[in-house]
C-alpha cells in the first residue's frame, strides 16, 4: 500500500486530523519566509503528541548541517527532507533517514503522455545517501494556488527500477488515485492540494486524499 505524507503542517489540529485520516508521515517546513514556516517551539509539542508509527519529517532548504541537526533534536524529528540545491555529499553525516527532493519540469502534454528523454544517471549519486527521492515541481513553492503535476512517467520509470520514490506536486483528492495507479510510488506527498488556505488543512480533503491514495490495489 502506498504511504501518505501530509506536508505543511502548522498546528496540532491539522496534525491530529491527518493522523486520524491514516497519514503515515507529517511534514514540517523549517524554511524561513515561506507561507507554512514553523519553528521548533511550535513543532516539538506536536511531535510529542504523535502516535509511535507516524513519522515527523523536517523540510530544509540549503541550511547548514549544524542547524538541521539542532532543529531535528529539538523537535524529535525522525526523518529529514532536503528541498534545496544540496549536493549528494551534503546529505552525509545525518543519523536520520534522508529524503532528497528532485525538481522536474511539468509535462509537455498529457500526464501519462510520451516519455521525455530524462537520463536517470543524474540522480544516481543521491541514491547512495538518500533513503528516498521526492519528485516535485521545478516551479516555485505554492502560495496556495493549485500546482501543476510533474511528468508521471518519469516517476513510474524510476519506481520500476526499484527507486524509493515519493510523488509530489499537484496532487489532489481528485487525481491521487490515478497518480498512484500510474506510478506505483513508495509514497505520495501533498501540501496545498488538501488546504483550505495556506497553512490550514481542509479536513474533508485530507480524509479523501488518504482514502483515495491507499485505496489503489
Amino acid at each position: 500500500m502506498t504511504r501518505v505524507k501530509i506536508c505543511g503542517i502548522t498546528n496540532a489540529e491539522d496534525a491530529l486530523t491527518a493522523v486520524e485520516a491514516g497519514a503515515d508521515a507529517l511534514g514540517f517546513i523549517f524554511v524561513e519566509n515561506t507561507p507554512r514556516f514553523v519553528t521548533p517551539e511550535q513543532v516539538a509539542p506536536i511531535v510529542r503528541a504523535l502516535p509511535p508509527f507516524v513519522t515527523p519529517v523536517g523540510i530544509f532548504w540549503d541550511h547548514p548541517a549544524g542547524h538541521v541537526k539542532a532543529v531535528a533534536e529539538a523537535c524529535g524529528l525522525r526523518a529529514l527532507q532536503f528541498h534545496g540545491d544540496e549536493k549528494p555529499e551534503d546529505l552525509e553525516g545525518y543519523a536520520l533517514p534522508v529524503i532528497k527532493t528532485i525538481k522536474l519540469a511539468p509535462p509537455s502534454g498529457a500526464l501519462e503522455g510520451r516519455r521525455p528523454w530524462t537520463p536517470t544517471v543524474r540522480f544516481l549519486h543521491y541514491r547512495k545517501y538518500a533513503a528516498a527521492l521526492l519528485l516535485d515541481s521545478a516551479a516555485r513553492w505554492s502560495e496556495g494556488e493549485p500546482r501543476q503535476p510533474i511528468e508521471w512517467t518519469i516517476a513510474r520509470d524510476l519506481a520500476s527500477q526499484r527507486w524509493r520514490i515519493i510523488l509530489s506536486a499537484g496532487l489532489t483528492p481528485e487525481n491521487v488515485a490515478r497518480a498512484v495507479a500510474t506510478v506505483r510510488p513508495y509514497a505520495v506527498d501533498v501540501n496545498s492540494g488538501v488546504e483550505a488556505q495556506p497553512g490550514r488543512k481542509d479536513p474533508d480533503k485530507v480524509w479523501r486524499f488518504v482514502a483515495e491514495a491507499k485505496g489503489v490495489r
